[in-house]
């Protein structure tokens, strides 16, 4: 008799965590977000389970069978076709979009630090400002905020469609150097090592360009989801250890030897008047590092 009101019992119980299950599968919500092609979409794709994690609401992940640039992916979140895209701020996107205006490099991504052609680098030893380093032609994707942003300075922009495009065109003489972010270039020559290339050992370009969390204006919980669990994750110091810690940022940040570098500072024109500038616990200083 026992046995049996054991056996029931545990029918039971399994029967009740079967249907929470099943339910909660039910009311989790999707998030179809971008194909991940690399360490940085990695790191922007974990940020963001990590804010959602801190959410009443049990959220699934769904990946982009292909990679989109970042037209498209903006062009998709519009037509509603995925839910959050992670890219570099400008006034257009933030009317266009709903913004979470947490940097999610802590303004990293604004700092760039230059790939250039193997054996180039006494071209740029003896420059110090950016009208020096106006004589020289920077490469971009034409659709990046940043193609405007070095322009706007006065730099000589030549640029491209396609991200891929960037490092053949350097390898082949079409521009003289490619501005990336401090944790980009090791990478990018790994996955190029047919190409002749180095990191540019002694300038960094800095300008503000925090990189946010999109969703589309009429998604009002998921904003308010996203921001109040990075903004959790930040009062408790886990953005942080987050940022800090990962393989990315702290080895872009040894190799790059950033406090070594001279540094050329530029304005940002894309920049938002809502851009949470004065908030010093959103940004990364060189100072402070």
């Amino acid at each position: 008799m026992l046995a049996k009101f054991k056996h029931s019992l545990l029918n039971g119980l399994f029967i009740f965590l079967f249907i929470n299950l099943a339910m909660a599968s039910v009311y989790a919500q999707t998030i179809r977000h971008n194909a991940i092609n690399s360490g940085k979409e990695a790191y922007q794709l974990s940020l963001l389970k990590l804010a959602l994690s801190y959410a009443d609401t049990a959220y699934t992940f769904v990946e982009k069978p292909d990679y989109l640039t970042q037209t498209t992916l903006l062009n998709e979140l519009e037509q509603n076709r995925i839910d959050v895209a992670w890219v570099g701020t400008s006034k257009a996107y933030e009317n266009r979009f709903l913004p979470i205006r947490i940097p999610l490099f802590k303004g990293l991504l604004g700092h760039r630090i230059f790939l250039i052609r193997e054996g180039n680098q006494d071209k740029f030893n003896q420059i110090n400002t950016i009208n020096e380093l106006a004589q020289l032609k920077a490469g971009q994707v034409s659709s990046w905020v940043d193609a405007n942003i070095l322009a706007q300075a006065g730099l000589k922009v030549v640029g491209t469609t396609k991200y891929q495009n960037l490092f053949y065109m350097l390898e082949g003489g079409r521009f003289d150097y490619l501005p990336r972010s401090v944790y980009s270039p090791w990478s990018e020559m790994k996955a190029h090592p047919n190409l002749p290339l180095q990191v540019e050992r002694n300038l960094m370009i800095v300008y503000p360009l925090p990189a946010y969390f999109f969703v589309n204006k009429n998604n009002q919980k998921l904003h308010q989801n996203i921001l109040t669990g990075l903004n959790k994750a930040i009062n408790s110091g886990e953005f942080n250890r987050f940022f800090y810690q990962h393989p990315m940022i702290k080895s872009g940040l040894a190799l790059s030897n950033i406090k070594q570098r001279t540094i050329l500072k530029l304005n940002n024109p894309e920049l938002s008047p809502q851009t949470p500038l004065n908030d010093k616990r959103l940004w990364f200083s060189v100072e402070d590092f």
